[in-house]
């Protein structure tokens, strides 16, 4: 017998309750390594507590439900802090991809371990020289035998650095035009040849990183999607990671460095009455709830059996521009100790200034704002396509710096 949504709400409280800390609570702190195997035990727990993999089949370690209990899921664990950052992509993006684009046999090997989190997964798209344009990757797995061989670089791999497989594309076929000739891989990043090299960021941290693949064999049970499938994939791939950017009903900007926080943080600073600041707040306010009233839209439109589709780059591109407007509020209120600030001061704006710091990956995650305007443009205003004088030519015979 299906629960009831309160059944459901009330179920989950209960396990936050036990297993979370309240965002009300001082804030929890988390080394990497510590937050990753937090994140662990949170998935572990929640499946075996009937919570993992809401939407996902009951035979691959899901619960069968319709996406309306993960609303409510979302609702009640953005009042906590979880340990949900190294699961992002895996279950935001990498997870929904298998269970669109995986064999029977991928399904069974790997989706209770990632819902779990027994296996953390991330993404392998970007190149040195194919950031925006993805489809010009020249990674290439050549096929021997039983087993497909991978040689390249990729970049920009969020928390590879932590995770056990990564969703490959590579070029699988140079002959074909550059969206026809790629294909799908699962990879596993513990295996001889993969390299894994942290980049170190502006902020201080490490959370991207390149990765060479030299003579990687995979198996040709690896392939996701089917050979030459990959672009498709890819797309698919990609509208889940705008969506999850973009339309989650507990983002990361919200409970960071959201209106609600910044008007408390006006009134502690003796701001709350000065109409600028006002009047910042208030606009800071007024885009959030559009943005949450364009993931509802999206998420309903997921309800009833849509894939993600062009409105996904709108809320990714409207989330981008949320991120700085918070972070420039920020700032502005945390005036000079924004820029400098004893590590004792309790007025001290580290928080502050790494916002503002972070705050352009958002307009490059996921595809750039001009990504994100080009997809508007072409697929929702129906726009004619920026011209292409290599449109339709061999991948092998285009001319790359």
């Amino acid at each position: 017998m299906t629960v009831t949504h309160e059944e459901f709400r009330q179920h989950t409280r209960e396990f936050l309750a036990v297993n979370a800390v309240p965002r009300t609570g001082p804030p929890v702190e988390w080394t990497e390594h510590k937050m990753v195997e937090a994140c662990r035990r949170f998935h572990g727990a929640l499946a075996d507590a009937g919570l993992g993999g809401i939407t996902y089949p009951v035979e691959h370690g899901g619960q069968g439900l319709d996406k309306s209990y993960l609303e409510v899921f979302n609702q009640e664990v953005a009042k906590y802090q979880a340990p949900l950052l190294p699961t992002a992509i895996s279950h935001g993006m990498c997870l929904p991809v298998i269970n669109e684009f995986g064999t029977p046999e991928q399904k069974a090997r790997h989706q209770a371990r990632i819902i779990r989190c027994d296996e953390i997964w991330c993404q392998m798209f970007s190149e040195p020289g194919a950031g925006s344009d993805v489809a010009s990757l020249a990674m290439r797995a050549v096929r021997d035998g039983d087993e497909w061989v991978l040689n390249g670089q990729k970049v920009w791999t969020s928390g590879a650095q932590y995770c056990d497989f990564g969703l490959c594309v590579a070029r699988t076929d140079p002959a074909q035009p550059k969206h026809r000739g790629l294909s799908m891989f699962i990879v596993d990043l513990t295996l001889p040849g993969v390299d894994i090299r942290p980049l170190r960021q502006m902020n201080g941290s490490s959370h991207f990183n390149e990765i060479y693949l030299t003579d990687v064999g995979v198996g040709h049970e690896c392939l996701v999607g089917g050979e030459g499938n990959g672009w498709n994939v890819a797309v698919a791939m990609l509208m889940y990671e705008r969506v999850a950017i973009g339309a989650g009903s507990s983002g990361a900007m919200s409970q960071a460095m959201g209106s609600a926080k910044l008007i408390k943080e006006a009134r502690r600073r003796g701001r709350g009455r000065d109409p600028v600041v006002r009047d910042a707040l208030a606009d800071l306010y007024i885009r959030e709830r559009i943005q949450k009233f364009i993931g509802m839209r999206i998420r309903q439109a997921a309800e009833s059996g849509r894939a993600p589709g062009p409105e996904g780059s709108i809320a990714k591109l409207n989330a981008a521009i949320l991120s700085r407007r918070s972070s420039d509020v920020a700032i502005e209120l945390a005036g000079a100790s924004g820029q400098a600030w004893d590590a004792a001061d309790e007025d001290g704006a580290d928080e502050w200034a790494s916002a503002v710091i972070g705050a352009p990956a958002m307009a490059i995650a996921g595809g750039t704002n001009e990504v994100q305007r080009n997809i508007i443009g072409e697929r929702v205003l129906g726009l004619p396509k920026e011209p292409d004088p290599f449109k339709g030519q061999p991948w092998e015979e285009v001319p790359r710096s």
